[in-house]
């Protein structure tokens, strides 16, 4: 071989970087430009790419510990063999060198560079697995893959994708209420702000195990149409919004829970937050808002501190509109013709909701046979006290609860309504959950503290000495 073909063989590339540096050396002495442009953006992110992975591959292997004997948690495992295996980062695989202990008395073998490095559920990075759920908490798993698909690089899997946020969400339950406290802990209300607005909704979500088949069942041995949400069971939605004195809204808090008896979970994360929010600015005004029904009052009148109670404007008037369309017809024009000036009166009248009682009551004494009127007109009774709207409006309180509606929409449906979806209660909150925190602006604050219970403390007794380095195989990618 000559003296010529040595040099150009000694000269080739050997790692990411420098068929990196050799490819972007090429392109600084071409004197044209490329044949086509996103192909070489394509290969310009691919090199970078390599170059990321070798580097994470060598920093994960850094974590590595290879001696005969260690202590995890306090526990002393045994060494049992060293193999490869791949990881996924956010630039994409990594194939790294680790050793595997099991402990001395028995059990599952640890990696302790999983442990020490923070490997998420065995096969994710940190960052890989933040951009993971981030990714899947807005598009279904086959979306998300397509979608790292064409960013390239990271590449995880539909089933990957899929398991993801079940697997963090069983860690976030677990400690669900002391990570929602180191949550609020690191947040602060704005000093201008004099109002706090609680709302909780429900919306229902197709369920896997929703009893679909003996509802439909049901209502044929009943002679009913075969109609409705059957298969549906209602999940739960809350926020707390907050405002400044001239009713400017600064921020609003959303989380959402799978259908649950009562509602418990939700209802004792929206007490945390209210004493939270109390904690930090004890002079805020609490302002509770819903709509009618009676199981969302009980629990905001008798369960946070003391405040306003406002009836959502819009579900009142959908009540008024009930009682007219029964007198006069849906579509009659008289019917929406008094609705206007009935809803107007409801509105901005200082008394208009006695005003409305007074005409339900008109119209209950014309039609008695349409018991709907007299129901409606109840309601209205019921509620006078939380529908005191030109009052409210005037010293700047929210009168509308449609930010909670809102995050039925979003935070919810969106996502778990989809065309064919069917869910089971872990599989729905594992998305709710992360949806909440996203929408929350909370998601930043939160992941650390989920991230952090993938590490373990691993350590060295004080009897063991590490055997003697050996030269490694560089990791690969």
């Amino acid at each position: 071989m000559s003296a010529t073909s040595l040099v150009i063989a000694d000269s080739r590339p050997t790692s990411a970087m420098d068929r990196l540096r050799h490819f972007l050396a090429e392109r600084e002495r071409a004197s044209e430009p490329v044949e086509s442009l996103a192909a070489f953006e394509r290969e310009l992110r691919a090199k970078v790419a390599a170059v990321e992975q070798e580097a994470i591959a060598r920093e994960l292997e850094r974590f590595d510990l290879d001696v005969p004997e260690l202590a995890v948690d306090g526990v002393r495992h045994g060494r049992v063999l060293r193999a490869e295996t791949t990881y996924l980062s956010s630039a994409g695989p990594v194939r790294v060198l680790r050793t595997l202990y099991r402990p001395r008395g028995g059990g599952q073998t640890v990696v302790p560079m999983e442990l020490r490095s923070g490997i998420v559920e065995g096969f994710w990075t940190e960052q890989a697995a933040a951009l993971g759920a981030w990714a899947v908490a807005h598009l279904v798993p086959g979306e998300a893959e397509a979608l790292f698909e064409r960013i390239g690089s990271m590449q995880p899997s539909r089933a990957s994708l899929d398991r993801l946020p079940k697997a963090l969400s069983e860690t976030w339950e677990a400690k669900r209420v002391e990570m929602g406290e180191a949550v609020r802990a690191s947040e602060c209300v704005p000093q201008d702000t004099a109002v706090v607005a609680v709302s909780l909704d429900g919306v229902h979500v197709p369920m896997k195990d929703g009893e679909r088949a003996q509802k439909r069942e049901r209502q044929a041995a009943q002679g009913k149409l075969r109609r409705g949400p059957a298969g549906y069971r209602e999940a739960s939605c809350a926020t707390l919004s907050f405002y400044d004195a001239e009713g400017e809204m600064h921020s609003t808090i959303r989380f959402a829970r799978m259908p649950e008896a009562g509602k418990r979970t939700l209802k004792q994360m929206l007490v945390e937050e209210v004493a939270s929010a109390l904690e930090d600015r004890p002079a805020l005004r609490i302002v509770k808002l819903a709509d009618g029904a009676k199981d969302n009052w009980t629990f905001l009148s008798q369960m946070l501190p003391e405040g306003v109670e406002i009836v959502d404007f819009f579900h009142a008037t959908e009540h008024l509109f009930e009682a007219l369309s029964v007198a006069h017809g849906a579509n009659n024009a008289t019917t929406h013709a008094e609705f206007e000036r009935l809803r107007h009166a409801l509105r901005w009248y200082k008394h208009g909701v006695g005003y409305v009682i007074a005409e339900l009551k008109r119209l209950e004494t014309r039609y008695p046979r349409r018991k709907v009127i007299g129901r409606e007109r109840r309601y209205f009774e019921a509620n006078r006290s939380r529908m005191r709207y030109a009052e409210f409006a005037e010293a700047g309180l929210p009168i509308g609860s449609g930010i909670v509606e809102a995050a039925c929409k979003t935070l919810v449906g969106e996502r778990l309504k989809q065309s064919g979806m069917r869910w089971r209660e872990a599989g729905g909150q594992a998305i709710l959950t992360l949806r909440g925190l996203i929408q929350s602006d909370r998601f930043d604050a939160a992941w650390p503290l989920l991230a952090a219970e993938y590490k373990r403390e691993v350590s060295l007794p004080e009897n063991v000495i590490p055997i003697s380095a050996t030269p490694r195989r560089r990791a690969s990618v």
